[in-house]
């Protein structure tokens, strides 16, 4: 039995197959499998694959269905007790598995990621993905980072993505929420134990035909109903009061939400000065320099400006909150 079976599924991608799978037959860690599950290619991508003589290499063939159907399939066929993610268009560095295995099991955590460098299709540092990436490889770094903030946005890039088979056997669900987002989030609420490795062990490549930019299940309106659901079913269940801070652009729309699943909001903290002293649908608004201790109230931080996140997480911390028991950082 390998140590890592490493799913990777692929759809008409003959330009970069051959280079993603190199990356994984040449790691340090040698006792692999991996496991290419072709959904239905109509390009030369199952030849390319075919080519390699790896005996740790397996093709597994399908009528093109989805990606998430695809990654199922592969982890159904995965014989390790750890499974890792990779993708058809992005480049694991040598020691990337090795590293990732390592902080698992001396951490004795379920899921593991690593930084990252976001690259456009020529290799340069991709445009637009820069605060993103700062976002994966400074802030979301430890256990702790990761759950408090897993509802801004997804801290550990899929493809990236080592863990125990019980992770993987949750499965990807089809639907119209982004698949990977929401596996991840059910394994939070499931109690499942995060990591990163703090180095640069993946190049993720951001292209402009990839599924998060041309399907639907990836657009900004599927995942914040996304994180909508799985805060209903964790932190906000049966809750009934909640402090905001933030009632700017991205506050706003996270209040009338809350008002509207019959969620009380009692105060609402800011750092504008027009704002405070009077109500927002409502809800009285105070100076953020004036928040009261924390007092078992959960506290829903809304704000999106740059750099205001660590800024906030130095205050509420000082006032006796807990990001990711009672504090939660939303987007």
């Amino acid at each position: 039995m390998p140590e890592v079976s490493i799913v990777l599924p692929v759809f008409n991608g003959s330009t970069t197959i051959a280079r993603a799978v190199r990356s994984i037959l040449d790691q340090t860690l040698r006792d692999i499998e991996l496991i290419v599950v072709d959904d239905g290619s109509t390009d030369e991508t199952a030849a390319l694959v075919r080519a390699f003589r790896d005996p740790r290499l397996k093709l597994i063939s399908c009528d093109h269905r989805s990606v998430s159907d695809a990654t199922n399939a592969g982890t159904k066929a995965a014989t390790a007790p750890v499974i890792a993610r990779m993708d058809a268009d992005d480049f694991s560095q040598p020691e990337r598995l090795e590293k990732q295995l390592k902080l698992l099991h001396r951490h004795q955590l379920d899921v593991v990621g690593c930084k990252v460098r976001i690259l456009s299709e020529t290799g340069e540092a991709a445009p637009g993905m820069q605060r993103y990436q700062r976002w994966i490889n400074e802030e979301t770094l430890t256990g702790e980072q990761i759950v408090a903030l897993r509802f801004v946005e997804l801290p550990i890039v899929n493809p990236t993505i080592l863990a125990k088979r019980a992770y993987f056997k949750m499965g990807f669900r089809d639907g119209d929420l982004p698949e990977d987002y929401d596996l991840m989030l059910r394994a939070a609420d499931a109690g499942m134990r995060f990591g990163k490795v703090p180095e640069v062990l993946f190049d993720w490549t951001d292209r402009p035909n990839r599924l998060t930019r041309t399907d639907s299940r990836y657009t900004a309106d599927a995942f914040t109903k996304c994180r909508q659901q799985h805060l209903l079913a964790g932190p906000l269940q049966n809750i009934g009061r909640v402090d905001l801070w933030g009632v700017g652009k991205t506050g706003k729309p996270w209040l009338r939400w809350m008002q509207a699943q019959g969620i009380t909001v009692r105060l609402a903290f800011d750092i504008n000065q027009r704002k405070v002293g009077t109500q927002i649908h409502g809800v009285p608004v105070v100076d953020y320099a004036e928040m009261p201790a924390a007092d078992g109230t959960p506290l829903v931080i809304a704000v999106g400006a740059a750099g205001a996140r660590a800024l906030i997480l130095s205050k509420i911390c000082t006032r006796g909150y807990i990001p990711g028991k009672d504090a939660w950082f939303v987007a």
